[in-house]
Order: C-alpha cells, then sequence, then structure tokens
C-alpha cells in the first residue's frame, strides 16, 4: 500500500527520467495565447473579439496537449482544468 502511494505521488511531479517537471519552457499554443491575449487588450472593437478567440483557441488547443501528452499528473490535471475554464468562457462569450 505504501509503495503505491509514493508511485502516485512521484507520478504527479515527476517525468518518466525522475526529474520534477511544474513549468516548461512555453510552446507555441501559449506563445499565441498570450501575443493574443495582450493585443485583445490593446486594440479595440471587432479586432479585440478577433484576437480574443484566437487566443481561446490556443489554449484549448494547449489544454487538450497537457491532457493527452502531460508529462506528469500535475501537468495532466492542470491542462484539465485550463480546459474546463476555457470552454465555460468560450460558452459565456456565445
Amino acid at each position: 500500500m505504501q509503495k503505491s502511494v509514493e508511485n502516485i505521488w512521484e507520478n504527479i511531479w515527476k517525468d518518466k527520467k525522475g526529474k520534477i517537471v511544474i513549468w516548461q519552457m512555453p510552446n507555441i499554443p501559449l506563445i499565441i495565447w498570450a501575443v493574443a491575449t495582450v493585443v485583445s487588450l490593446i486594440v479595440t472593437g471587432k479586432s479585440a473579439d478577433v484576437f480574443q478567440w484566437i487566443g481561446d483557441i490556443a489554449l484549448v488547443v494547449w489544454s487538450l496537449l497537457e491532457i493527452i501528452k502531460g508529462v506528469n499528473y500535475f501537468r495532466r490535471i492542470l491542462g484539465l482544468v485550463v480546459f474546463v475554464f476555457s470552454v465555460l468562457s468560450i460558452i459565456k462569450l456565445l
């Protein structure tokens, strides 16, 4: 019993190589989300809406990648949480 609890705890934080991974360099969807979010705050009107949609879609893509390919349970859970909030945000915009 103790061994399985330790394995789960290690799988939450560590990747397959045994390194603790909480933060990674941003990938393309996160960079797109960040840039689109900043631009949507600067521009006005329809352009702001378009950039907000681009950012929302990029964040959903990132979260799905984390859910599917996350290196540990923490990253997968983070992807799931971001996915839920992103979808709720998109529904609110509709």
